[in-house]
């Protein structure tokens, strides 16, 4: 998981780049359609043709910038953090191998199976309603409402997986 975190973040890191030069390409071939694209963004924001001329003139004195520009509010692309996959792998990684070891503990220390069943379960709900509770923190929503939903989903989820299990074996 943690080498798809790390692909992916390359991945966004190339496409930034193949962006960036196709975007300089076309302010240098064709400046004009180029142009026209600004206006219509503008449009959106009830900005007329006329209003926008200055904000190309001078974008047309800093191609650079005009093609920033155009990165970011065309493509809605902002330029990637070079640190982002290796970070990113890490990150994904060690969320893997925590998030694993909470289900995985009881069987570790527990002396029967039924046991380490009961406790994994109650570990691994405690374990999501924490995880739902400090996302909630983060996006601003119910604490208490992200934490249901987190063990609600997670539990679910675990369930089938545990089901799916028990039908094979």
């Amino acid at each position: 998981m943690g080498l798809g975190g790390f692909l992916a973040a390359r991945s966004d890191a190339e496409h930034y780049r193949s962006e960036l030069r196709r975007g300089a390409q076309e302010i240098a071939d064709v400046p004009e359609r180029e142009a026209q694209e600004i206006v219509d963004l503008f449009k959106d924001y009830g900005v007329s043709a006329s209003e926008a001329a200055p904000v190309i003139a001078a974008l047309r004195r800093e191609p650079e910038a005009w093609r920033n520009f155009m990165m970011r509010f065309e493509l809605g692309l902002e330029k990637p953090d070079p640190k982002r996959a290796l970070r990113s792998a890490f990150t994904i990684s060690g969320s893997y191998a925590v998030g694993g070891l909470i289900p995985l503990l009881p069987y570790m220390l527990a002396k029967d199976a039924h046991q380490a069943l009961t406790l994994s379960i109650v570990f691994t709900l405690l374990a999501l309603a924490v995880f739902g509770f400090v996302k909630g923190h983060f996006t601003g929503v119910s604490k208490i409402k992200s934490s249901w939903q987190t063990v609600l989903v997670g539990g679910l989820a675990a369930g089938v997986a545990f089901g799916i299990a028990k039908a094979i074996s």
